[in-house]
């Protein structure tokens, strides 16, 4: 490249370095730039699905960060927002505030000044499958910095799995309904009482009846004639 400089005759030569100079300028302004918008860079990471099952407890972990230092006094908060980018807020640490529908469910393992923590939902419902966002509010020596997770994370409920097992109240059920039909035909106590007398009168006197013969038939037999 330097060996074509020096053979172009001399105005094109000096408009050519001019040019490089020029080039080099601007590749190294917008490498400093680059350098610049990382540096600037904030956000808020949590994952981007999540599987709980009805009536057990799940975790939503979530880190952040932000360009510069914290100020003297941070103020650091810690709010989620549900269903949208934009929905209710369901919580914030401070002053503390729970949504109605996570009354003495939500609970925020975190602390100031603290990047990273967990939000864990306590018995879970099927009304909570939806979208949770994360949302933090700090003071840094630039600023106040409000940083909130775009894409959320997709909360999926799950129903429990049931056993075959049948409950105890289920097997009394099934117990006492055969036992009451193995009495639906059987006779009335009374009329079986009945029954049973007469079949004993019955059965003594066809027992008693051929000794009687043979009595009176010795008595006569042993009679003195006439």
């Amino acid at each position: 490249m330097v060996a074509l400089l020096v053979s172009l005759p001399g105005e094109i030569q000096i408009m050519t370095w001019i040019l490089l100079l020029l080039l080099s300028a601007a590749c190294l302004q917008a490498g400093n730039s680059a350098g610049s918008n990382r540096e600037n860079a904030f956000g808020v990471k949590q994952p981007t699905r999540l599987s709980g099952v009805q009536g057990s407890s799940i975790e939503i972990p979530f880190t952040f960060y932000f360009p510069g230092e914290l100020a003297e006094d941070p103020q650091m908060r810690i709010l989620w927002r549900w269903k949208h980018f934009h929905g209710e807020f369901i919580y914030n640490s401070t002053p503390l505030f729970v949504h109605e529908h996570f009354k003495n469910r939500l609970i925020l393992n975190w602390t100031q000044p603290q990047t990273a923590g967990v939000l864990r939902i306590l018995n879970l419902k099927k009304k909570d499958q939806t979208v949770y966002f994360c949302r933090v509010h700090l003071n840094t020596k630039e600023g106040m910095k409000i940083i909130q997770s775009i894409p959320g994370t997709q909360l999926t409920i799950t129903h429990p799995i049931r056993t075959t097992m049948q409950s105890p109240s289920m097997v009394t059920s099934a117990v006492t309904t055969a036992g009451l039909e193995d009495t639906e035909d059987q006779r009335n106590p009374s009329l079986v009482n009945l029954g049973a007398t007469v079949g004993v009168v019955v059965a003594t006197a066809v027992l008693i009846t051929p000794v009687y013969v043979l009595m009176v038939f010795l008595w006569w037999k042993q009679r003195p004639a006439d």
